[in-house]
């Protein structure tokens, strides 16, 4: 029996990292196939192949996952879609952009909703295992955000099963992702309203752990810095992606002078509207109002909200094909090269802004 020692990629005492079929592979300098029917006692990998693998697989507690496992063995064609709500127009109209895709190209579609929830994003990524998808189309939950945990994807992807995230995207996964030119519409849409006028405009984001609100904080900020405006952190006030305190909201007006508002939602845009309005301010005479999300309350509000179209049937499209072309490739993963590709947003004038 062959008895491999390993080189200096792994550590016998220290390893904390758990190993994959794609890390024995590059070991062993085998194709990850190779690895996978060498385990299973294939007869048609060599019996020194075999062994070797074994060996190795043995040495370092090689465990399968069992969640690409059961991706892997079938070919289905069916799409697993993970979003972090459905209330949201945006995801709603995102994954009708996947399905409309998907169902042209002979795909199936099963949608789960983690409710910002990073228990339920693993679980739903199990429960859909379970149900024998091809691969996976999703948008991080808050909480996976906030924890920073990206395991449950990283075990998945590194087992060669085929991921594309959108929206809310992580750079610690590699995989393909489909986003907005996020940074670039947030500076367009503070520039409209300095171009209006405007002085103290203030940013109502949420925390800083969704990478989407972090882009687009940076366009805010570049804005007013470029046309020579005050920047201050007094400016923006931070909002919970849930329970939100309206009175945190009136604080934030009485305390500041503020004459415009960008939202990196329309929930908080129409939210605020409502609010100041009871104040006694009159949008957009006293206030000016932009929101992201161009959906059914942005058009129905009073007044209609000026917003950034996200495109989302387009994002969705794109994501979809992005998946399926990964599925139906033959490319050898170690030559993978994964893409990003980014939706110019749209910026729609209405009457919360001046024209």
């Amino acid at each position: 029996m062959l008895i491999y020692l390993p080189g200096n990629h792994f550590n016998i005492f220290g390893l904390k990292k758990k190993i994959t079929l794609k890390h024995i592979a590059r070991e062993l300098e085998v194709s990850i196939s190779t690895v996978s029917k060498a385990l299973k006692n294939s007869e048609e990998i060599g019996r020194d192949t075999k062994e070797k693998v074994q060996a190795f697989a043995k040495l370092y507690n090689y465990k399968p996952n069992n969640i690409a496992i059961s991706l892997k063995n079938k070919r289905t064609k069916n799409i697993g879609v993970v979003i972090p709500a459905i209330v949201h127009y945006f995801f709603t109209t995102v994954f009708r952009g996947i399905e409309k895709y998907a169902n042209a190209h002979g795909y199936n579609v099963i949608v789960c909703v983690s409710d910002e929830s990073f228990d339920k994003e693993v679980i739903n990524m199990e429960m859909l295992a379970n149900g024998s998808i091809d691969g996976f189309i999703m948008s991080l939950s808050a909480e996976t955000q906030q924890k920073g945990d990206f395991n449950h994807l990283k075990e998945v992807t590194e087992q060669g099963i085929p991921l594309v995230l959108f929206d809310r995207v992580t750079e610690e996964v590699a995989c393909d992702k489909v986003i907005i030119n996020d940074t670039e519409i947030a500076y367009q849409a503070a520039e409209k309203l300095i171009k209006d006028g405007r002085k103290k405009i203030a940013l109502i984001t949420t925390y800083g752990y969704f990478n989407v609100s972090q882009k687009r904080a940076e366009g805010y900020r570049k804005a007013l810095i470029d046309h020579g405006l005050d920047y201050t952190e007094d400016l923006i006030l931070q909002l919970p992606y849930r329970e939100i305190n309206e009175e945190s909201i009136l604080d934030f007006f009485d305390n500041n002078q503020i004459d415009a508002v960008l939202c990196v939602n329309e929930l908080f845009a129409i939210l605020c509207m409502k609010l100041i309005q009871k104040r006694g301010f009159h949008v957009p005479k006293d206030i000016s109002f932009i929101g992201f999300t161009d959906g059914i309350l942005s058009r129905y509000a009073s007044p209609a909200l000026t917003t950034v179209a996200q495109h989302g049937d387009r994002m969705g499209e794109v994501a979809a094909q992005m998946l399926i072309e990964r599925i139906e490739s033959d490319i050898d993963e170690d030559e993978e090269t994964f893409r990003t590709e980014i939706i110019g947003a749209t910026l729609i004038e209405r009457e919360s802004t001046c024209n």
